[in-house]
């Protein structure tokens, strides 16, 4: 690691919920999961007994716990990102000997963080405060618990496979899954910026992983307009290939991080958390899920509206040909059940 610390102090945020900076498709689908307060504690339980115990002896085994004595840099880094986020306790975190670059939050009851030494290789010390907010904001939203209640749910639902057309539901609640999934890791790179509250470190990190160390044959504004065009595409066949290529992926394209987190940090939204303005997780049993869904809804017609993508095009106009077609019908309906409306 090399150093880059800005000298400056970094905003806390005491009783932060983690639905100030949830993507409103992540945040619809933990808060209607939350309600379902009996099975989390259930899962979490037999997570932390199970799972969790095994994965942590295997990590307390094979890979070197960070403190005091044993990369302190980085046991820092953690500390802050848990004080910067008001965090209940400071979860421990494991170093592990693999080139890929890659961190991990993992476990539900006790959650830690797996950071591997490719990534520790490949970043300055701010873009690596970001990825280690990035994981500590994971812990916050809870992707760990949620998505294990949602593969239970899953493994659930495959039994309906041997009914007719069950094999196609199942594959479409594996991609919405995948779906949230990846709008979690949106969430927890928006967690990584109020962590670090450094902008140009967090898009550092996406340029990296997408073309290494060598930042000085790069440049953030050209990585920009590559995730401009990649968002346009070229036509409507370039368009559908995208949405097979995301198909499989568990995490969001580096160009499509990029400018989202840019977008995030524009929008209002950050500026407002950094000035003391955001929920406060004391009121999260009081959240909406009926608001939470609608609210996620419309970030996707924005999306939709926003995107020049020609394929995404096509099928909102399609969308809004069918809602019209089905207003039209209704309409029709509704005048023959009332009779003429004209007295002549």
């Amino acid at each position: 690691m090399t150093e880059n610390t800005p000298d400056r102090a970094r905003a806390r945020f005491p009783g932060i919920s983690s639905r100030a900076y949830e993507h409103p498709a992540d945040r619809s689908a933990l808060v209607a999961l939350r309600s379902l307060s009996g099975f989390d504690v259930v899962l979490r339980k037999l997570s932390g007994l199970i799972n969790e115990r095994s994965l942590r002896l295997m990590f307390l085994g094979g890979t070197v716990r960070v403190g005091e004595d044993q990369f302190r840099n980085i046991y820092d880094m953690v500390r802050d990102a848990s004080y910067v986020l008001d965090m209940p306790e400071v979860p421990e975190l494991y170093v592990r000997q693999d080139p890929t670059p890659n961190a991990m939050a993992l476990g539900s009851d006790h959650p830690f963080i797996v950071l591997n030494t490719g990534l520790i290789d490949l970043l300055d010390d701010e873009e690596l405060r970001f990825v280690v907010g990035h994981e500590v904001g994971h812990i916050l939203s809870g992707h760990a618990v949620y998505q294990t209640m949602m593969q239970i749910l899953l493994q659930l639902g495959s039994r309906l496979a041997w009914l007719p057309l069950g094999n196609m539901g199942i594959a479409a609640i594996i991609i919405g899954l995948r779906e949230w999934f990846r709008k979690a890791e949106l969430s927890s790179d928006r967690a990584g910026l109020l962590v670090g509250q450094d902008l140009d470190a967090a898009k550092r990190v996406m340029m990296k992983l997408a073309g290494g160390t060598r930042l000085g044959e790069m440049s953030s504004e050209a990585f920009l307009e590559q995730a401009r065009e990649y968002d346009a595409a070229g036509d409507v066949r370039d368009g559908l290939l995208k949405f097979l290529n995301l198909l499989g992926q568990s995490h969001p394209f580096a160009v499509i991080r990029f400018a989202e987190i840019d977008r995030w940090a524009r929008s209002g939204e950050y500026e407002r958390i950094l000035a003391g303005d955001y929920p406060r997780r004391d009121d999260d049993g009081r959240a909406s899920v009926t608001d939470e869904i609608r609210e996620a809804a419309r970030s996707y017609r924005e999306s939709w509206e926003r995107t020049a993508d020609p394929f995404v095009g096509k099928v909102r106009d399609m969308a809004d040909a069918a809602a019209g077609a089905a207003g039209g019908l209704f309409d029709r309906f509704t005048r023959r059940d009332n009779g003429p409306t004209d007295s002549n």
